[in-house]
This record gives structure tokens, C-alpha cells and sequence, in this order.
């Protein structure tokens, strides 16, 4: 018998034809060009609504933070009459979570008794804006409370 037939017929014999063994080397170019695009776009869709959430996140922080302040210059002022011209009179520091994204920033008037505490934002929050609170509740923006 020839070589070249006997190779065939092993080949033939083992179960796993030539064709066969050929089509199971690995992935083409186009399936791996079809997987990337497929990450690509769940990419895109899904990095927005991430960053988002992350803003809210921030945002809520921020907004319990000044409810802390408020409520302490609210104590503050039955105990002093007057309202505390900055944090450190409150004794309140501020977190670190809130602090690397807003600014916070305490306004006080003297007659009639007012405050107002804004914090504003920076950094990467920045495009989110500003938060205000006074001492008679109003929160502005109101879309953003």
C-alpha cells in the first residue's frame, strides 16, 4: 500500500477527519471583531448610568450633611441666641466623601437671626451644581432635593 493512502486510512480510522480537526483551532478575526463590538456597546450604555448613580450618591451625602449642620446651628442657636458663624464653632467636620466634591460654605445674618449653607460642588461633581439650605428649611434647587 502506498504511504500516503495509509495515513488517510488512519486518519479515517481515528474518528477525526481532516476537515474536522482544522475547524476547531480557535476563534476568526470576525468573531472576535463581533465580541468587541458587543462589549463596546454595553460599554457605552452602561458607563453614562454608572456615572450618574455615582453623582446621586455624592449628592445624597452632601444633602445629610447639611441637614447635620442645620440641625446644629438650630441647637446652637437656643443655646447661644445667635447662629455660629462657621463650622468649627459647631464642632462639625466635614466628611471626607463630601468634602473632595463640595465645598461647603456657612452665610450667617444677624438680625432678624438667619444662616444659609451652601455647598458647592467641584471636581467631578461640578457638573452636578450647587446645593443651598437656609434656616427656615428651603432647599434649592428643589430638582436636586
Amino acid at each position: 500500500m502506498n504511504i500516503l493512502a495509509t495515513l488517510k486510512n488512519s486518519t479515517k480510522q481515528s474518528g477525526f477527519p481532516e476537515c474536522e480537526l482544522r475547524r476547531h483551532r480557535g476563534f476568526t478575526l470576525i468573531e472576535l471583531m463581533i465580541v468587541v463590538a458587543i462589549i463596546g456597546i454595553l460599554a457605552s450604555i452602561a458607563l453614562p448610568s454608572y456615572t450618574e448613580y455615582v453623582k446621586k450618591g455624592r449628592r445624597a451625602a452632601a444633602q445629610s450633611h447639611l441637614m447635620e449642620i442645620a440641625q446644629r446651628q438650630q441647637q446652637y442657636l437656643l443655646d447661644a441666641r445667635i447662629y455660629a458663624a462657621s463650622l468649627t464653632d459647631l464642632g462639625v467636620e466635614t466628611p471626607a466623601d463630601v468634602d473632595n466634591y463640595y465645598n461647603i460654605e456657612v452665610e450667617v445674618a444677624e438680625t432678624p437671626p438667619s444662616f444659609k449653607i451652601t455647598a458647592a460642588a467641584q471636581g467631578a461633581q461640578a457638573s452636578d451644581g450647587d446645593l443651598t439650605l437656609n434656616n427656615i428649611g428651603e432647599k434649592t434647587p428643589a430638582e436636586k432635593w
